[in-house]
């Protein structure tokens, strides 16, 4: 009865006195009360706020692409699966020639989401990387591939671009390179050239693939130094089931993105040290203060870590089993050996590699981050899970919230080799 007298016309008519926001997050949180066939009656001046929640605007339809993703794994196989089913043409490279044969005769991959039967507007191609004939055809490259591996590809691709026209680059990587400690818009602009790496674009937010296929609704963040292509990217992606949001801040998303998984995996020790909720909760909030604050030191926008890349992305791979970083950190809780959990994975865990580039990082920054240096030492000098979790529990008390008061150096030499002037506010 509440509800059939709050979605009335007298009742929205008097919504004015509030704010557009809050009319649009009204709507959708009141229409699943209602059966399919039965009338939800929304003012005139309302319906373009109605519309925009739950379908895309018929006079934007989205423009078909041809589209080259570059990974077979996971999140490249269910990213490639939600285009094709969006209409665009896709192909789906992969190293292994045995994928490759196996994907174009079953539309299935032999590794990944194995019990998912594929559109048949995908194609894989491989194990040799696409000639240039072949990539000049293409309207985007999506890359998909471990962090670690992207240089050694990029400069095998960079030939093969067209300089004059170069298809739409968008990259859904995680990770810092731990050789160089670059970002990966530094190993574009390193391997591509500026002019590339300043028209690049990033996705990032809470996305498992098994949901994706799925078409359980997803929303993400896209983010380039150029909104028009930051634009261009949600275009290619955006549908009902899978919102696109778009920013101008490519390193705080990439940052978030990356410093998560390090989060994930201590979230994962606490759970598997037979800590609770409380505990869990806790480690989020502090995870989100602290990748804020290393973020800032850097040079990223604190907004960008209430993102969806940010404490969206964080959120849920801290408080779900089907994350492989929280896995990893759950079994080390357990008392099992890096070695062994990362020869049983079966699938890459970039928090593992991250944690190393993010330790140089936090170093370099001069920035505190007691949960980030506490996953390294784990990871990488040996040290006892449980021990160290009881010496961050008997850490002297410290303000709750803080910004650093040098920030922005990393940033400001990133974007001097962009040919960009960058000021922090």
């Amino acid at each position: 009865m509440f509800l059939t007298r709050l979605l009335s016309v007298s009742t929205l008519s008097r919504l004015p006195q509030f704010p557009h926001n809050y009319t649009f997050a009204l709507i959708p949180l009141a229409r699943p009360f209602f059966p399919p066939s039965s009338p939800v009656y929304i003012p005139t001046r309302y319906t373009h706020i109605y519309n925009r929640a739950f379908r895309m605007p018929s006079s934007s339809p989205t423009p078909k692409n041809k589209v080259l993703v570059l990974g077979s794994g996971n999140f490249g196989s269910c990213l490639a699966d939600h285009l094709g089913n969006s209409e665009h043409e896709v192909f789906m490279w992969s190293r292994e020639k045995s994928v490759v044969e196996y994907f174009n005769e079953h539309h299935r991959n032999p590794h990944y989401l194995k019990d998912h039967c594929f559109p048949k507007t995908i194609c894989a191609v491989g194990p040799d990387l696409p000639d240039a004939d072949f990539v000049k055809k293409m309207d985007v490259l999506l890359f998909a591939i471990p962090t670690q591996g992207l240089r050694v590809l990029l400069a095998k691709l960079r030939p093969r671009l067209d300089g004059a026209n170069p298809p739409l680059l968008i990259f859904v990587n995680k990770g810092i390179e731990t050789d160089t400690n670059a970002l990966t818009l530094e190993i574009i602009a390193d391997t591509c050239g500026k002019d590339i790496a300043r028209v690049s674009t990033f996705l990032s937010g809470p996305s498992f693939a098994t949901e994706i296929i799925r078409r359980q609704p997803t929303m993400v963040s896209i983010a380039s130094l150029s909104e028009d292509h930051a634009e261009r990217a949600s275009l290619v992606f955006h549908q009902p089931w899978f919102r696109c949001y778009t920013g101008n801040d490519p390193i705080g998303i990439e940052l978030a993105g990356a410093l998560k998984n390090v989060y994930a995996i201590a979230a994962g020790m606490a759970k598997g040290l037979g800590f609770e909720n409380n505990t869990r909760a806790s480690l989020i909030t502090r995870g989100l203060s602290e990748m804020t604050r290393i973020g800032v030191a850097y040079g990223a926008n604190p907004l960008t870590f209430l993102s969806l890349a940010g404490v969206g992305d964080l959120f849920l791979t801290c408080s779900s089993s089907t994350s492989r970083n929280y896995t990893v950190g759950f079994r080390l809780g357990r008392g099992e050996s890096l070695e062994e959990v990362l020869k049983t994975l079966g699938s890459v865990a970039e928090g593992v590699t991250t944690a190393k580039g993010l330790k140089a990082i936090v170093d370099g920054l001069d920035v505190p981050a007691p949960l980030a240096n506490a996953v390294y030492e784990v990871l990488y000098e040996g040290r006892d899970v449980r021990e160290r979790a009881q010496e961050l529990l008997e850490r002297p008390m410290v303000k709750e919230l803080d910004l650093p008061k040098e920030c922005g150096g990393p940033a400001r030499a990133l974007m001097k080799k962009l040919g960009i002037e960058y000021e922090i506010v």
